[in-house]
């Protein structure tokens, strides 16, 4: 794996064994997307795969990592929003694979179906909220009602303890990088728009932001926090928007910061009513 930076965005970046960053690095706009893709054996998944206008970007770094595109066997898509399911029917006119079929929750396909998508759609539920690789290798599904859709759900790997979380710990800045790293006067610092280090933008108050305004509520946002706390072991997260949270201590702090957050969503309209 490429150190922390010292990284070429213009290539897929490995973040774990088999797991790799195929995103758009774009100094010009403040929501980054972070499509991923697992390589196990002569298996292949890709998690919330992009817009329609990132495709040709993905579809490069697909082609980087060596993967044959006719051993996709999945298209996993934890919520139904465009930036990551525009490129599906793109994706799915690459993949010539008989086994390749949609998966995500019912709550997202009846949308995903408007996207144009002809393979067939699976439900987590129906798989027994896992897929598992030939190999042995295992995908757990964990629901996250509201943050921010219905169906919304978060997929993680046991094998790297790496916690895909799609909007959940995600970020709107356009100061960018791939992983989130802070001073060490940063952890325990509350004082998030007066930075006493002088950094340029504060990573933490763009990762309440995000959630403030994108979460549907405090309740929603809590109960998914509880079901992540509950894995115990991540070790990496890798949201579908901003940085990729690498270490135990790092997630911990990020968790505190988004547990004492007020104001959520709808609870910030009733409230001024």
């Amino acid at each position: 794996m490429e150190a922390i930076g010292k990284m070429d965005y213009s290539k897929p970046i490995e973040i774990g064994k088999g797991i790799y960053w195929i995103g758009y690095a774009d100094d010009h706009v403040g929501l980054h997307c972070n499509p991923y893709i697992i390589i196990e054996g002569n298996e292949a998944v890709v998690i919330d795969g992009g817009s329609r206008n990132d495709f040709s970007t993905v579809m490069m770094k697909i082609l980087q990592t060596g993967v044959n595109p006719n051993h996709i066997v999945r298209l996993i898509y934890q919520h139904y929003d465009p930036d990551l399911c525009g490129s599906l029917p793109h994706l799915e006119a690459m993949i010539h694979n008989e086994e390749l079929a949609i998966l995500s929750h019912r709550e997202n396909n009846v949308f995903i179906e408007y996207y144009g998508a002809t393979r067939p759609k699976q439900c987590i539920e129906s798989t027994g909220m896992a897929f598992t690789f030939k190999t042995g290798r295992k995908l757990t599904f964990i629901k996250t009602p509201y943050s921010h859709s219905p169906g919304s759900f978060i997929t993680y790997d046991s094998q790297t303890k790496t916690l895909f979380s799609s909007d959940i710990f995600g970020s709107y800045s356009r100061i960018w990088d791939l992983y989130l790293q802070l001073d060490e006067e940063c952890y325990n610092c509350m004082e998030l728009e007066d930075c006493r280090i002088n950094r340029k933008t504060c990573p933490i108050f763009g990762i309440n932001n995000f959630h403030k305004r994108i979460m549907t509520s405090k309740r929603a946002l809590d109960y998914a926090l509880d079901q992540i706390e509950k894995i115990n072991d991540v070790e990496i997260i890798a949201p579908q928007h901003g940085s990729i949270i690498k270490g135990k201590a790092l997630i911990k702090v990020i968790i505190a910061h988004l547990r004492q957050l007020e104001h959520i969503g709808i609870d910030a309209v009733v409230e001024s009513i």
